[in-house]
Parts: structure tokens; sequence; C-alpha cells
């Protein structure tokens, strides 16, 4: 297999953008880094495509290294012939290569190899040979074949363990394996029932029954979780016609052969004791890994939108962890993230210190000019709520409040992570400063949490781990380097992310940055240990020095393009410092009006490169995420209990999912719109329409205040 020229034609990208980017990631280069600074080399390929060929490059390789392993191992027992090196060199997964090495793996003890072991296998080629006569009998010709010091004690015991030879080797047929399980998954049926008398929330799969090849992967993924808390037993079946008469017509003879009798028996058992068994374990296998790689892909589309939420810059927090017997823990973060106030009240029961909470609430909202009162949406949130609500309508500031998700927060607030950072706070008052400050800056203060406990996922515990964490550490590396981080503020969980950069290498960063003061230029970086010349070129791009002694090394450009950004700025009668001052608005009109074209070729780059620069100098440390909807401040309060079928309103998109999206009416319990409902035209995938943190319009189909469900849709009204 040509794995570069595979890749070109299933991406559909030109082979030497493919080669030249294989040899960047073999180079050790990082996808961001790749994505931002090379693209001239991979013809401008995104970090999406970019993640997606290296995933594939990378199963491709394993499927030829699994090759030359198992053409070596047959070749080592002497049986490689020119059919089975074609048949291995065809195979397009590990499952077809592991199926032609099947017949010359060795066995663990089976009924065929203990028959072997009796020397009945010439029986068996005797038998699978469908003479159309026998002279003397097949049973007669088996009696030399009884022998009680092998336990072959009977002409029954000798044709049985032929039969049992046959239907091992039926089963280890390749070619067999490979229609069979096509078979299956085109006409086969994945079924589910109830496994005990119990209602659950698995109980619309208690009967039920679908085409594989139309199951979609949620209803995989939920009957696995089911099966796996016993609440369900999952099968596999297909019409025995359809399989067993493709294994007929390709062994039986029709000849009207006396063996005719043993062989169907030996296809038969074949079929019922080792091939059906096990193509179901590998379809559900199958059907359960595509399903998680569908369901990583949405999960890593939701953190990734979650993750570049807009940050509320320039406004100070009041975080409220709400809480019953041990109170509501309150901090006040400023407009930098810093902590400059703590307190706990207990405005909700058992104790119900509403005034004494209102009057502890005033003091730190005056005092601190508090902008927003973040709520985390966990226990006694309705409750809190209520009370701020109340308290808002009594001061004359015009402090707004929002409920924050809270998912991980408790994971934060318990961290070693958080220790460090907040070693005098108890685990409470360090989750409120987190609600507060994801308010703050999603992303720097989401990075600090596993994403699997963010909670936009769907069934991410039931994944391979492995796979997931990859996936999801891959999301996070490429917004934290389209954001880009200062070097001077940034935690070293933070830094961590940034292309080049591991955890031992971003914790001195801050020691180093603690012991000789704020980095005023990129080059410093060099200073620091353990990053070299190579880290020094993936990360330098994506750090900020704002205010330092280089004006580029507040922007995207690269260090390797200081020298063509400044000869642009003076080829059009510009300075570094109309740079620092943002008076580059007309850069890109003057470059236009010459030409990119040439422009590049007069500095030496290419295209793609230059009007990066161009885009990084009219905006000198802008933040990607600033033109993103703001999120939703509410003054007042609205209950599950105020909904009414129709009722308009606006709300934010929580979680994307298969199904639907979840959107936050600001009711304490997200509404679904349901796939049908999201849009007036047919729509394939939610992702399609929405992402995590949009501020769309809904309308209110029903709502069962009982079971805290509200169905929402933002179709047209003609057409819901």
């Amino acid at each position: 297999m040509n794995i570069i020229e595979k890749l070109s034609q299933e991406f559909n990208i030109k082979v030497e953008h493919v080669e030249k980017t294989v040899e960047l990631i073999d180079e050790g280069n990082t996808i961001p880094f790749i994505a931002r600074y090379r693209k001239e080399v991979t013809g401008s390929l995104d970090d999406n495509v970019l993640r997606d060929l290296n995933d594939r490059l990378n199963f491709l390789r394993n499927i030829e290294k699994r090759k030359q392993e198992v053409f070596d191992l047959i070749s080592a027992q002497e049986k490689m012939t020119p059919e089975i090196a074609a048949a291995i060199e065809a195979a397009v997964t590990i499952t077809e290569v592991d199926d032609i090495y099947r017949p010359f793996r060795p066995h663990r003890k089976t009924r065929a190899s203990v028959a072997r072991e009796k020397g009945l296998e010439p029986l068996a080629a005797l038998i699978i040979a469908q003479e159309p006569t026998y002279e003397p009998a097949i049973e007669v010709q088996a009696e030399a074949f009884i022998d009680e010091e092998k336990g072959v004690a009977s002409v029954e015991e000798a044709i049985q363990g032929a039969k049992d030879i046959i239907a091992e080797d039926i089963s280890d047929n390749a070619e067999f394996r490979k229609e069979l399980r096509r078979l299956t998954f085109e006409f086969g049926t994945l079924s589910s029932k109830a496994a005990k008398e119990e209602d659950s929330v698995y109980s619309q799969y208690y009967e039920y029954a679908e085409a594989l090849k139309k199951v979609l992967p949620h209803r995989v993924l939920a009957i696995n979780r089911g099966e796996k808390e016993d609440f369900l037993k999952a099968s596999i079946a297909i019409a025995p016609e359809i399989v067993l008469n493709y294994l007929f017509s390709q062994i039986l003879l029709n000849n009207q052969s006396p063996a005719e009798k043993y062989v169907s028996a030996a296809i038969l058992d074949s079929y019922d004791r080792l091939i059906a068994p096990s193509i179901e374990r590998e379809i559900r296998s199958d059907i359960f890994d595509n399903a998680c790689e569908g369901a990583i892909k949405v999960f890593a589309d939701n953190l990734s939108h979650l993750l570049m939420a807009s940050p509320l810059k320039g406004k100070t927090v009041l975080g409220f962890d709400p809480g019953y017997a041990h109170g509501c823990k309150l901090a006040v973060v400023d407009k930098t993230g810093k902590v400059v106030d703590t307190a706990v009240i207990y405005p909700v029961k058992p104790r119900e210190e509403i005034e004494k909470s209102k009057s502890i609430m005033k003091r730190l909202i005056t005092r601190h000019n508090v902008d927003v009162i973040a709520i985390g949406n966990g226990t006694a949130s309705k409750e809190s709520e209520i009370f701020v609500a109340g308290l808002l309508k009594e001061i004359p500031e015009d402090t707004k409040y929002i409920v924050v998700s809270e998912a991980g927060a408790s994971i934060y607030s318990a961290s070693k992570l958080a220790a460090e950072e907040f070693p005098e706070f108890d685990v409470m008052q360090r989750s409120a400063v987190s609600i507060a400050r994801r308010l703050q800056d999603p992303l720097a203060e989401l990075i600090k949490i596993d994403p699997k406990g963010i909670g936009v996922g769907q069934y991410q515990h039931d994944m391979k781990q492995a796979r997931l964490d990859e996936a999801l550490g891959g999301v996070v590396e490429d917004c934290v380097n389209a954001v880009g981080v200062d070097i001077n503020t940034a935690s070293y969980s933070l830094l961590s992310y940034i292309s080049g950069i591991n955890i031992t290498s971003a914790r001195n960063i801050v020691k180093y940055r603690e012991e000789n003061g704020e980095f005023t230029n990129r080059a410093q970086l060099l200073k620091v240990p353990r990053i070299g010349a190579k880290a020094y070129e993936q990360a330098a791009g994506f750090l900020r020095v704002p205010g330092g002694k280089e004006i580029f090394d507040n922007t995207g450009v690269h260090p390797e393009s200081y020298e063509a950004a400044a000869t642009l700025l003076a080829n059009f009668g510009y300075t570094k410092e109309d740079v620092a001052q943002g008076n580059l608005k007309d850069l890109s009109t003057k470059v236009e009006g010459e030409g990119y074209a040439n422009v590049a070729a007069k500095l030496g780059i290419g295209e793609p490169t230059l009007k990066d620069i161009v885009s990084e100098l009219e905006k000198p440390g802008r933040d990607v995420r600033d033109t993103l909807p703001p999120p939703i401040l509410r003054d007042d309060i609205l209950g599950i209990e105020d909904l009414k079928p129709d009722m308009e309103l606006t709300g934010t998109v929580r979680n994307v999912i298969d199904f639907g999206a979840f959107v936050d009416i600001g009711v304490h319990q997200d509404g679904l719109v349901h796939i049908s409902q999201l849009s007036d035209r047919f729509v394939k995938h939610p992702s399609d329409v929405v992402k995590v943190g949009d501020a769309v319009k809904v309308r209110v189909l029903s709502v069962d205040v009982a079971k805290k469900r509200i169905s929402l849709t933002m179709r047209s009204r003609q057409k819901a």
C-alpha cells in the first residue's frame, strides 16, 4: 500500500502536500504549528483536517505493521504462497489481515485440535473431498481410525472428530468470514430486551430491534451501557438461510456424494458454534468503535465551542457556589482574575439567614464594584437564584447575574492544581473562584479540568479512554494556540497546552518568571531550562509579550517572519510604532492593490503567510473570541413553572448530541430541541445547525414540571 497516495485520494489533497505534511509530522512538529506556520507546505490545511489526516496516517501505518508481522509469521512456518502474500497486500483492515493469519496461528485446545491429535485429519480430507462414490463406504474407511489409546472408540467418534476439523477449517477461511461479515451487517438486526423486570432509563430498548446498517450511533452506545449495567441483553440476528445458503454454495459440490450429509452438518456446526458468535463480537465491536468515533467528534466539537466562548473582559465577577448545610461560598474576582474577597452566607435552608446574607452581599458588591454575579447551577442553585434576583432589586448598582454550569468545578477545587493556587482556601471557596473565572475567561479556567468532567459529551465514560483523551487533548491544544497566551500571566497549566511546551517546561517558564521578573521578549524563552531551539520554534508564535521591547512579540507573527514583517511595513511607509498604535487598518487594502502574489514574492514568503502577517499587524494582540456572542446576563428569575406552550425565549446551547441540542433558557433545567425541531429543513446532524455557546431563539412546545422535562422548537410556527 502506498500510504501517501491513499491519503491523497481519501482527503482529496495533492500528493506533494500530503508528502510534505507527513514529513513535518514525522519531524516532531505539532499540529497547531503546522496549521499556522507551514501553510505553504500543506496547502493551508486547517488543524481539524491535519488531525484527521494524522489519525488516518497512524491507522494505515498500523495496518502495514500488522501485515508485515503476519507475513513474517507465516513465512517462518514455511507456508507462504503467492496467493497468501497477495491476500495480505490486498487487505484493508486489521480484521481482514487477522482472518488471513487465522489458519496459521497457534490454536488453543479446541475440538478440532484434539481431533487432529487423534490422527483424524486424513478422514476429514476424505469427507471434504465429497467424492461421488466411496469404495469402501466412508463409514467402513472410518473404522481404520478407531484407536482406543488415542481416544477414538467408534466410527461415530471418528466421523465426529473429522467434522470438527472441517468445521474449524471453514471457520478459519478468510474469504468466508469476510463475506459472512458483510452479509450479517447488510441483512442482520440488532435487538435488545429487558434483562430484569425493573423500570429504567433504558426502557425504550426493552423490546427493540432494528436493521444493523440503520442503527444510529447513540443507540449503540445506549444499548452497550444498558447491557453493562445489567438492564439489557443485546444480540445480533440474521435469517439463517442467508448465511447458510452462501456457505453451502461455496462448499457443497452438489454431486449427491455420500459425504454431503457430513459436510452439511459440519457447515451448520461451524457457523452456529464458531463463526456466528465470533462475527457478532466483531460487528458489535466495530459498530461500537464507529459510534465512539462519532461521539468523540461531537464531544470534541462541543468542547471546542465551549472553550472558545466569548470571555467577559473588564468585569469584576462575584462567584457564588450554592450549598445548603455548609452555606453558599462567595469569591470576588477582579478584572484581572485576582481573588480580592471571600465570604460565606446562609440564605437558604436550613439556616435561612436572609437579611444577614443580603447585608454581606451588598457590602461585597459596593466595595468591589461587582458587575456580574456568577451562580453555579448545582445543589441549591434555584433557591440561590431567587435570593440573588430579589437582592438585585434592592440595590442601585446595575449588577446582573448569570447561572453558570459548574460541571467540573468540584473536580478542579479538589485537585492538586487548585491546592497549589489557593492553599488557604477550602474546596468550596476554590469552586466559587472557578465559577467566577470561567465566566471571565472560559478557556483559561476550563483547561484546568479533565475535559470529560466538563459535561458537554454523551456516553464519554463508556468510550476507549485513551482515544478520547487523545482527541480532547488535541481540541484543547488547538483552542489554546488559536487564542494565544500571555507568557507573563498564564498559569503553567495553560502554558502546558502551547505548541512545543510540556508540563515540565511550562513549570520552568513560571519559575523563570518568578525568579527573573516578566519576560520582555520572546527570545528570552530560550533561557528557560528544557526549552531548546525546536521547542522555541514550535511555541514562540503562540506566546504573547504585551508591552515588550518588540511589538511583533504581541502578535501571531512568528519570529522567523519578523524580517519580512519589518520589510513589509517599510515598503508601505509604516513603522512598528504604527502597529502599536493601531494605525494599520488600511494595510490590507494597500497590499491587495499591489497584489498579494507580487508582495509575497518580493518578501520571499508565501501568500498564506503574508495574509496572516497583514491580519496580525492590523489587529495586534487581538483575541479571536471577541467576535463571538457574549453570555446572556439576567436580572430577574424565570422558573420552569412559569413556562407555557408557545412562549418565546432566548437561550444558550449547552450541549449538542446526536438526537438534538440542550438549551439553557434560564430555568435551571435545560430544554431539549429534538433534531426534528432544529430547523424547517432536514437536519442530518444537530451540529450542522447549532454549536455549544450559540445564543438561539426558541419556543416552548411542552413542559412536564413533575419530570422536569422541557421540549423546545426552533422551527417556524407554521412548520413546528
